[in-house]
């Protein structure tokens, strides 16, 4: 690791000029640096808070020069300060740094570089432009010695550069999210779509379904409120619908690799055909084993039709077999197959994507899931899917306790009132603001007529002649808040009631079938039940065999499944073609952002119009709760070119120098 020499980091000042190691001074945030890769330091750092300096041989204006002129190809062009004041300043600075420019007053150029980069600071119009000059602006303002001494140091030679957004790191898939808004507001959707399609294929679905971590990061909700980003993310895909159905097809793919070069992905879930859909595009042949009759995972059985319509969903699995893929159904690794037959049949690599599809139980007193009305939350869900589906016979009555507080808790709710159930009781033993449900699934329970009893927990289920009768709860109190902030919660004595059900179903989390694995498979399992991976490329402890989605981070969203698709068809592509998997620099950029913290969550204080973003359409609620018709409307072209326009821009952009070359990786 690396100490810094000098630097201004949001603010604050570290100069270690001179002083031996153990008189330096260590930074809050930056006191050591990582290497960027093994054996390869950091000399210089460079960001929309600042900079850092960590050898004393490095220049800072090459640094800065290389960062401007990032900047200057980075900038869209659509406002005067940022499109020439970057290029300016650019230039500028490599008068500075050039040995055949003879510049006679330096001072006075660098008085012509600070101006123009309060310019472009104070009046550009995007992140981008506002966020590009303040590491220049510190260093101009506590390190101008530092530049013109660094006018006689040799140029750096090894560098990256890297652009990204507070939305960008905040999406597992690191979709360009300001990108495809951009192109919205061009009339471009078919091109929005297509940055969409570079990181997944399901771009329909997420657009309905994704949790939105993005806008949970945008900035735009210091203002008013966020973009709505997964609203725009459907209108491209709704609206390009034919051209995504032309789109795919197996001879458009460039290249194609050795027939024996064959894949096999265990589980079609949205993790199983990322993986697939990359792996195909790069022209590998795929074969993907599914436990049951229809591709899509939890994302068909487990996410009501009222939310994802299944031909919705169906038009985006279906990308695999045009693509040349092929899908194995019902064929179950454990039942059917093992790991290890799966390469006495000849492939050559196996990407575990099995999903998390058995519930978790209670434990509480009477719990026997052989009772009738005893439904856990999956099965609950994969009855209703069945009989919506016109495959099954479900019938509901009677009032119906759902426990738990996530967006499985809420699908089993909304489920149960359109299955004809007369109350729906929701138990959840934390407050409203503790569930892990997203808000607007919380309020549409409540508006259909969904009951909530918050601080309230099971203690046990009540049957008679093996039904169901109703469930015992005893109400919680908060306690003491824990290392992470959350408080507690503990029964209050004597606060036991009983609540009558015909039905109850445990929505409380799911985890991997246990009959999955042999133990000659060679795949370690950890102590939470999930596949043992290097996080960093999501092998497993066997060769061969990569491991990601739900299987691997235990139950979680549909959008850091897909991104552990893409992920693992990465590491796969590497291990068939070189028998390793590759240092990728962008992801080390990405681990040092977020690892330091570097991204500012700062307003920029450029005054914005209040522009509040376009309200979606949805069937009363009245109305819906005896359907599973889709509740939400797309919104129409002149919406999402007014959503667009709310957009701020926010791109950051980040700037290294390292002591020797960075080795090549993909993005």
């Amino acid at each position: 690791m690396a100490r810094v020499v000098y630097g201004v980091w949001g603010g604050e000042i570290t100069d270690n000029r001179g002083k031996n190691l153990f008189e330096i001074e260590e930074n809050p945030e930056f006191a050591e640096f990582d290497a960027f890769n093994q054996g390869n330091p950091i000399n210089t750092f460079v960001g929309d808070r600042g900079f850092f300096v960590f050898s004393p041989d490095a220049s800072l204006l090459d640094a800065l020069w290389l960062y401007m002129d990032k900047a200057a190809e980075e900038s869209c062009g659509k406002c005067t300060p940022c499109r020439m004041g970057t290029r300016l300043i650019r230039d500028r600075l490599a008068g500075l740094r050039s040995e055949d420019m003879q510049i006679d007053d330096t001072n006075a150029v660098l008085d012509e570089v600070e101006m123009l980069a309060n310019h472009v600071h104070n009046t550009s119009m995007c992140g981008l432009g506002q966020s590009c000059t303040n590491a220049l602006l510190a260093a101009l303002t506590h390190f101008r010695d530092q530049l013109e001494q660094n006018r006689y140091l040799l140029p750096a030679k090894h560098t990256m550069t890297y652009v990204t957004s507070p939305c960008i790191e905040a999406c597992p898939a690191k979709v360009n999210v300001p990108r495809y808004i951009d192109y919205i507001k061009d009339g471009k959707p078919s091109h929005s779509l297509g940055v969409i399609l570079q990181k997944y294929p399901m771009a329909a679905t997420c657009g309905r379904v994704c949790v939105r971590f993005c806008e949970m990061a945008c900035q735009r909700s210091m203002v008013d409120e966020p973009v709505g980003i997964k609203t725009l993310k459907r209108f491209v895909a709704d609206h390009e619908q034919v051209m995504n159905d032309d789109l795919f097809s197996k001879e458009l793919i460039p290249e194609h690799q050795p027939d024996d070069l064959k894949v096999a992905v265990v589980g079609a879930g949205p993790a199983g055909v990322s993986c697939a859909y990359h792996l195909l595009l790069k022209g590998y042949a795929v074969d993907v084993f599914e436990a049951m009759g229809e591709a899509g995972g939890m994302a068909s059985i487990g996410i009501p039709s009222y939310r994802l319509p299944k031909d919705v969903l169906k038009s985006e699995t279906d990308i695999i077999e045009r693509l040349g893929g092929r899908f194995i159904y019902n064929q179950k690794l454990g039942r059917d197959f093992d790991v290890n037959e799966l390469f006495e049949r000849g492939y050559k690599s196996v990407f575990l994507a099995l999903g998390c599809s058995e519930g978790r139980l209670m434990n509480v007193d009477g719990e026997d899931v052989s009772l009738v009305g005893y439904e856990p939350g999956i099965e609950f869900l994969l009855r209703v899917h069945d009989h919506v589906e016109g495959g099954g016979d479900m019938e509901l009555s009677g009032d119906v306790v759902i426990v738990g507080g996530g967006n499985v808790a809420m699908d089993c709710a909304r489920s149960a009132l359109r299955m004809g159930a007369e109350n729906v009781h929701l138990v959840y033993r934390r407050t409203m603001e503790d569930m892990p449900a997203d808000h607007e699934e919380i309020e549409a329970a409540e508006k259909e007529g969904v009951q909530f009893h918050f601080l309230t927990n099971p203690t046990r289920i009540l049957s008679k002649d093996g039904n169901v009768t109703g469930v015992e709860l005893v109400e919680m109190i908060q306690t003491e808040s824990n290392q992470s902030g959350r408080r507690g919660v503990e029964a209050k004595s004597g606060t036991e009631y009983v609540l009558t059900a015909s039905t109850v179903v445990p929505a409380i989390g799911q985890r991997v079938a246990g009959d999955c694995f042999k133990s000659n498979d060679g795949v370690k399992i950890n102590k939470w039940g999930c596949i043992d991976v290097d996080g960093s490329n999501l092998a497993t402890s066997r060769p061969g065999v990569f491991a990601g989605g739900d299987c691997q981070l235990g139950p979680s969203t549909l959008i850091h499944a897909m991104a552990h698709g893409l992920k693992a068809s990465r590491s796969i592509d590497d291990y068939l073609q070189l028998g390793r998997i590759r240092f990728f620099p962008r992801s080390r950029m990405r681990q040092i952002i977020n690892k330091y913290k570097t991204m500012t969550d700062e307003w920029l204080g450029t005054p914005v119009q209040h522009l509040y973003r376009v309200p979606i359409q949805e069937m009363d609620p009245e109305v819906r709760k005896t359907l599973f018709n889709e509740v939400e409307q797309t919104i129409t072209p002149e919406e999402a070119y007014h959503e667009a326009g709310r957009c701020l821009r926010c791109y950051r952009l980040y700037a290294l120098v390292t002591e020797y070359p960075i080795p090549e990786g993909c993005a």
